[in-house]
């Protein structure tokens, strides 16, 4: 609550809070947007693989050419994670192996990292966010990405003596969404290949959201940082509005949706025919959450919240997520107050590799948001129980074995690199936390 007197505090001494921003993509622009009207924050670097398209992203979000020309432009992030008037590394190249290597390299760098590749969390987030804990910085969630939102929203409730019954965003949702492949994307968001082009807008980025990978990987964060339960079966992807949460996310003892309470779940801004949900909650997020007495659930008619037919149980609901141009947050409170804005703590959640199509032997993956498959999120032991491949991991390797459609690619079907570096850390994550380590 006091960040900001502490960042005036930096700013009136000449001592800003000094950033490495890595990847300047949409994400990372929106975060150079504000940081000309954030006094007291200050990007030494930017490391990026095209350097000049970095400035021009500057430009384009309004710095001034003495700004740009008082930050270092580099493609090499290693050299720049090394400098010595860094004091927050922010990964937002959305690249898993990347986000790993470069996460481990600011760790032992004795820098605070903030993690907007929830593809590397997802991945590896609990070997990170321990190493970071063992080396004393900050490893932390990406305020403004919808995982940190949520970890704030559950945070309260529990803080206020409620237990959580379930927490996640809303999308844009139908089955079918599961087997868009880069060709067919557009379709689905009413645009062109043109114009999605001319808007510089990445088929596979953009892909992921909607075939239900990024969603997945969005729970697992969630799930790991706040230790809630992933559903057995997969994220559901129940139609609801805002109005409706306290209603339809409950267990289904209580008339709910749920499996069990304490779960994390992805609601729907679409009627499974099409239809536009009400009051949809396509870009935000919410808790929703149990009194825990008589008195409380009173409470809650009196004072005007939205409650469930049986008055106990309530939601709370952000309706938007403004991405970077709220990632100040997570770097503020890394470096003024050692906090991180939601931080992985467990292994609860995983993201598996799901055949889109019957998939043959020699067939080699393109990844996350490709043609080939889509992230589901599973319970971790499940994961591991079945020997399903990372999402993460499942660019540039080759099938040895066919993997029919809607099955899960498991680590015997690929010829996986066992001296990648990505690939050791996450058996390294699986071998401390696939028992409950911490």
């Amino acid at each position: 609550m006091y960040l900001h007197a502490s960042l005036m505090a930096r700013a009136g001494a000449g001592d800003p809070v000094r950033v490495l921003l890595i990847g300047a993509g949409k994400f990372g622009s929106m975060f150079l947007s504000q940081v000309p009207t954030t006094p007291g924050l200050a990007v030494a670097a930017i490391a990026d693989l095209r350097p000049d398209a970095a400035r021009d992203a500057c430009r384009a979000v309004g710095w001034s050419e003495e700004r740009i020309a008082a930050a270092a432009f580099t493609d090499d992030a290693g050299a720049a994670i090394g400098r010595d008037d860094i004091d927050v590394v922010i990964e937002a190249t959305g690249h898993p192996a990347a986000g790993i290597a470069h996460a481990r390299a600011a760790i032992a760098a004795g820098r605070h990292v903030v993690m907007v590749n929830v593809e590397a969390d997802a991945l590896a987030g609990p070997l990170l966010a321990a190493e970071a804990r063992q080396a004393g910085v900050v490893y932390s969630l990406a305020y403004g990405d919808q995982p940190a939102l949520v970890a704030e929203m559950v945070d309260w409730a529990r803080c206020c003596g409620f237990a959580v019954t379930a927490a996640g965003k809303g999308t844009k949702y139908l089955p079918a969404y599961h087997a868009s492949t880069p060709d067919t994307v557009w379709d689905h968001y009413g645009l062109t290949a043109d114009e999605a082009r001319a808007a510089g807008m990445n088929p596979k980025m953009f892909n992921s959201f909607l075939d239900g990978t990024k969603s997945a990987l969005e729970m697992a964060a969630v799930a790991n940082a706040c230790d809630l339960a992933v559903p057995e079966g997969g994220l559901a992807f129940p139609p609801c509005g805002m109005d409706d949460l306290a209603e339809v996310l409950r267990p289904r003892a209580a008339g709910g949706v749920l499996e069990t309470a304490g779960s994390v779940e992805v609601v729907s801004s679409l009627e499974r025919d099409g239809r536009e949900v009400a009051r949809d909650l396509r870009w935000g997020v919410y808790v929703v959450f149990e009194a825990p007495t008589d008195y409380a659930a009173a409470c809650f008619r009196q004072y005007g919240m939205n409650t469930d037919a049986s008055g106990r149980y309530s939601a709370m609901y952000k309706p938007f997520h403004l991405i970077g141009l709220e990632l100040g947050i997570s770097v503020l409170s890394a470096a003024l107050d050692g906090r991180p804005t939601g931080a992985t703590r467990a292994f609860a959640g995983d993201v598996a590799a799901t055949a889109k199509r019957d998939l043959a032997a020699g067939e080699t993956l393109d990844g996350e948001g490709g043609g080939c498959v889509w992230g589901r999120l599973m319970p971790a032991r499940a994961s591991l129980d079945a020997g399903a491949l990372p999402i993460g991991l499942a660019q540039d390797v080759t099938l040895t074995r066919p993997v029919a459609a809607g099955e899960a690619v498991t680590w015997a079907d690929v010829a996986v690199d066992a001296t990648d570096p990505a690939v050791r850390c996450r058996r390294a994550m699986e071998e401390r936390f696939g028992t409950g380590g911490a």
